[in-house]
């Protein structure tokens, strides 16, 4: 996974980057949106994931929003739903940090729901005027959790995504 990890990064930072002024992507009254895909691993089984999520910057660097996955192939069918708030911090520069929190609601078929609070941290690097790739790490904790059903309580993983903002 950290060798992924290097390999992404090293990607990202040869793209070309436009730099953004103070506010730029991350100002008050900007909308954001974010795809996700991949893969994920649960109840001893892989699954494709897909997702999206909306962020509104209600003042420069301060976004709230809303992200909901899907995680299909596997079984049980798991859907995860989950408001955000991120801060970026305004530099000028194309490769802007961020931290962030979250609450997220998994519904799991067949099986209790769970909540989970979690915060993440990362860069955002831009690669283009309206568009930024995101990488991070995101740590998760899971309230009411029995080991038994989840078999863990807290998890790690990384954080990569493309972004449109308007």
């Amino acid at each position: 996974m950290d060798r992924l990890l290097v390999t992404v990064l090293m990607v990202l930072s040869s793209l070309p980057v436009c730099a953004a002024g103070v506010g730029g992507m991350f100002a008050q009254g900007r909308t954001h949106f974010s795809l996700v895909g991949g893969n994920g691993y649960a109840f001893d089984n892989n699954y494709f994931v897909i997702g999206a999520s909306v962020t509104r910057y209600v003042l420069d660097g301060l976004g709230v929003g809303l992200s909901i996955e899907n995680w299909s192939g596997g079984n049980p069918g798991i859907t995860k739903y989950s408001p955000f708030v991120q801060y970026v911090f305004n530099q000028e520069s194309s490769v802007r940090p961020y931290i962030g929190g979250f609450y997220r609601h998994t519904a799991v078929s067949g099986l209790p729901g769970i909540k989970s609070v979690g915060g993440r941290a990362g860069i955002n690097i831009a690669s283009g005027p309206n568009a930024y790739i995101s990488a991070g790490v995101v740590y998760e904790s899971y309230r009411d959790c029995q080991v038994i059903i989840y078999r863990a309580c807290s998890s790690t993983y990384p954080d990569i995504s493309l972004t449109f903002g308007f």
